[in-house]
């Protein structure tokens, strides 16, 4: 092999990475100024002067700064879309419900990035007191969701396009997933809630980190099976407290 054919690679590679450090520095300068300053008083001329790059370079990467601040948990979504989009799928009859939740634990284990777990805490956070943020989350999971359900009819026979199952499961894998990052993101030393403490993956003074998310996940999807047959007792004292 040449010199010149071993190198030719080389500079779409160097291009490439690139992008992403210009990417990952809005990501987290973005998340830096929101915290320190507030969502609302941060503008996006002021934020692409501290990464040094023009608002065209930073609409190349997103469309609002909603967007970019919400990229850390978004990005777990768009490769819950690309493992659904390429894996194997599977054996035949295989619950569509289970192939959902081992797509999103897939999603998961390739989310490893050493901070994310701090970025995602950090836009969560953030989310919590900005409307806008929450109202945009909203929309990115409509678009997910539909985009999840394309994906399946494409990919599996599914004879009625009417039918609600898909639709139903994609929710049910989505709030158990919300479920599992509120307790995750809220672990303090020992697991929350529920879920035993060696299942949290959460040591005393560190931050959650992506292994303890997917054993919250795992904990949310075992109480997701066994919601529906959940019994439950009407209190005898039903008088409105005072």
């Amino acid at each position: 092999m040449s010199t010149a054919s071993a190198s030719a690679p080389a500079p779409s590679s160097l291009r490439e990475r690139k992008k992403r450090r210009t990417r990952q520095l809005l990501v987290d300068t973005s998340l830096e100024l929101f915290t320190e300053r507030g969502f609302g008083n941060v503008t996006l001329d002021e934020l692409c002067d501290s990464v040094e790059v023009s608002k065209r370079t930073f609409f190349r990467y997103f469309t609002s700064k909603e967007d970019v601040a919400m990229a850390p948990t978004q990005d777990l979504w768009l490769t819950f879309i690309d493992v659904l989009e390429t894996a194997d799928l599977g054996p035949a009859d295989r619950p569509v419900l289970l192939l959902i939740q081992d797509t999103l634990l897939t999603a998961l284990d390739r989310t490893t990035t050493d901070d994310w777990s701090h970025r995602v805490l950090l836009s969560r956070n953030l989310v919590e007191r900005t409307p806008s943020m929450d109202a945009h989350g909203l929309h990115f999971c409509d678009r997910t969701t539909r985009a999840a359900l394309a994906t399946l009819h494409r990919r599996l026979d599914i004879p009625d396009p009417a039918d609600l199952r898909p639709r139903l499961a994609v929710d049910m894998v989505v709030a158990a997933f919300h479920c599992a990052l509120a307790t995750w993101a809220s672990a303090t030393g020992t697991a929350t809630g529920t879920a035993p403490a060696a299942e949290s993956g959460t040591a005393p003074g560190k931050a959650p980190s992506p292994d303890s998310l997917s054993a919250h996940t795992r904990h949310a999807f075992t109480a997701l099976a066994a919601a529906p047959t959940f019994p439950v007792t009407p209190r005898q004292d039903t008088s409105p407290r005072p």
